[in-house]
């Protein structure tokens, strides 16, 4: 049996997710999980901010390795942000993830991890609007 091959762009966003979900826990979220399937949906993140009230937060995140495509910003069309909602409202339904409880405050954020120069930034765009 042979194992899987993983792609360059495979490793890139499991990179960007990794580093993402580690500037999340910095904030001091709570993340409860990462590539969380529901139906035809992947969720990258899932985390909950220590806010009054706690809120679950869903997290695309973004990887930026070139200049060619335009800014990741741009590539998250209505589409998927209409997809990430579907997500995230499957997900308040099942009401618990891994047996933890969700809070029922609950928004979409994108997480762009930047990484053409030679210092990685990362920006944070909260409560993405529906479309």
């Amino acid at each position: 049996m042979t194992a899987a091959r993983i792609t360059q762009r495979q490793r890139r966003g499991a990179w960007a997710e990794r580093l993402a979900a580690i500037y999340l826990g910095a904030l001091g979220w709570r993340v409860l999980a990462t590539n969380v399937r529901l139906g035809p949906d992947e969720l990258d993140i899932v985390a909950v901010e220590p806010v009054q009230p706690a809120t679950l937060v869903v997290v695309e995140v973004r990887g930026l390795h070139s200049r060619l495509f335009g800014s990741p910003e741009e590539r998250v069309d209505a589409g998927k942000v209409r997809r990430l909602y579907r997500a995230a409202a499957a997900l308040r339904q099942q009401g618990s993830l891994q047996g933890i409880q969700l809070p029922a405050a609950w928004r979409v954020d994108l997480v762009v991890v930047d990484a053409r120069e030679s210092d990685v930034r990362i920006r944070h765009l909260r409560a993405l609007e529906p479309p």
